[in-house]
């Protein structure tokens, strides 16, 4: 397999996988809020950090370099934090549940654990 095609198989990637589900399970919650007066900048804020997620993982893959895919999984846990503090704040308003919240919560931490072990695994090897 050459370089391009190894580089592209960022769908075979579990981190990816499990990013991309979700952040469509985040964009179903918020087709689903209901606030008395709609806090369009949070809910959009809320939709580029979570789709951040996947995307950066699938750009970094898409790199030319290990150090490069590296700097793009940094970006991507950056933005699975700012998802999490962005649905706290939305728990704390009441606009989620805390079990809906505990679920994206459970969710996060093992997607940041994988995120974590990927970036150790190439430091490592650089």
């Amino acid at each position: 397999m050459d370089k391009t095609q190894e580089n592209s198989r960022y769908k075979d990637l579990l981190v990816w996988q499990k990013s991309i589900k979700f952040a469509d399970h985040v964009l179903e919650l918020i087709d689903q809020i209901e606030t008395s007066r709609k806090h369009y900048r949070l809910l959009e804020q809320l939709e580029a950090a979570v789709t951040s997620i996947p995307m950066n993982v699938a750009e970094g893959k898409g790199r030319n370099s290990q150090k490069e895919f590296m700097h793009f999984l940094y970006i991507a846990r950056g933005s699975l934090y700012e998802t999490m503090t962005l649905l706290e704040i939305f728990k704390l308003r009441g606009w989620i549940g805390n079990e809906q919240f505990a679920e994206l919560e459970y969710a996060s931490t093992e997607i940041a654990k994988m995120i974590n072990s990927l970036i150790n695994a190439i430091a490592q090897s650089l």
